[in-house]
């Protein structure tokens, strides 16, 4: 009868151990994920004021051109003036 008792009580404490080892476990790869998170979010945000900033310069290149274009054509009228 005793070493029944002595079985059991051993296989519940290996199964505390077990528990207490998966939670100690579970809890670390929560916390590496959590960072991996936080990078990638932070990550992101610099990604999106890039994209941002290029949107941004590509949508004034073409008034710069359509300017540059106007003045060209003021500087070839004046110099046709001028002949």
């Amino acid at each position: 009868m005793n070493d029944i008792i002595i079985a059991i009580i051993t296989g519940v404490l290996s199964i505390i151990g077990i528990i207490i080892t998966n939670f100690n476990g579970n809890k670390k790869v929560e916390n590496i994920l959590e960072t991996k998170q936080a990078v990638t979010d932070c990550k992101i945000d610099e990604l999106t004021r890039e994209v941002r900033k290029h949107n941004n310069f590509a949508e004034r290149v073409p008034i710069v051109e359509e300017k540059i274009s106007n003045i060209n054509e003021r500087v070839t009228n004046l110099e046709r003036n001028r002949m």
